[in-house]
């Protein structure tokens, strides 16, 4: 791995999506799964071409694209990851490797996808001149990020509550913004100086709903089941976690239906082509 000796940030996420890997499935899955739809067909994925689905994680992207006649390949730098991919999904070809150095000749696919992966990079705009470099002429990337709390009510509802009662100086590597690219404008100019066409951009933000079992659903999966809110929730005193998970608690409730809790959840769904 290129940068996984030098980098902090790296070594935070690649030791964090190791130790959740086996729990990522059950706990976020069933809301990132839902994006799928739309960033396959955005990007125009169909029989026949070529498909790299980087930060595959358990390989639902690659699959979707499979059912659709293309070919996929995944690739993630947890080893975990590939491994429960390869299981669930024994046809795909899956492999270790690093989104900002891929393993991959210029010009090797007609369609690269990314679902919510490049949160997890240092340097997003590294991976996006890579994915360029990878892509055929004419060639699309599509991929998912999440939208900020001002559009996104279950996103607001953690932030909200993290910025009122959480201790953020707690040491933890800086990555790249949370709510990367969230405005059309600033994405548009990072894809065009790492090689896209500005002008073939989409950008189009989509809601769904995630159903939870009950309240402390959120405060669970995001202690136990994620790796950047993980890393300061691990971080906290007793005191400030119980004030973190009554406040996410009461946030949730506002969303009961019947015997769930079915929170809205949106995201931006990004695709552009090579020139």
């Amino acid at each position: 791995m290129s940068d996984m000796q030098g980098d902090d940030f790296t070594r935070f996420e690649h030791a964090g999506w190791q130790r959740v890997a086996d729990k990522y499935d059950s706990v976020w899955s069933s809301l990132t799964r839902q994006f799928i739809p739309s960033l396959l067909a955005d990007a125009m994925v169909s029989a026949g071409m070529l498909a790299l689905d980087v930060a595959c994680g358990p390989g639902y992207v690659s699959a979707a694209a499979k059912k659709l006649g293309a070919v996929p390949t995944g690739i993630d730098f947890s080893d975990k990851m590939v491994a429960i991919a390869k299981r669930m999904f024994p046809e795909i070809r899956f492999m270790q490797g690093d989104a900002q150095d891929l393993p991959f000749e210029d010009g090797s696919f007609d369609r690269v996808l990314m679902n919510f992966g490049l949160l997890h990079v240092s340097h997003p705009e590294k991976a996006c001149v890579e994915v360029c470099r990878v892509l055929k002429r004419g060639g699309k990337f599509g991929f998912t990020v999440w939208a900020g709390p001002e559009r996104n009510p279950g996103a607001k509802i953690v932030n909200d509550t993290i910025e009122a009662y959480a201790n953020l100086d707690v040491g933890l590597p800086e990555g790249p913004p949370k709510y990367l690219y969230g405005e059309p404008e600033e994405c548009r100019q990072v894809l065009i100086r790492a090689g896209f066409d500005g002008t073939s951009m989409s950008y189009k933000t989509r809601t769904v709903e995630w159903k939870l079992p009950d309240a402390g659903y959120l405060f669970e999966a995001e202690r136990n089941a994620g790796v950047r809110t993980a890393g300061i929730l691990a971080r906290q005193s007793p005191e400030t976690l119980e004030a973190i998970r009554s406040a996410l608690e009461n946030g949730i409730r506002q969303y009961a239906r019947g015997n769930e809790f079915v929170v809205p959840m949106a995201a931006h769904v990004v695709v552009v082509s090579k020139w």
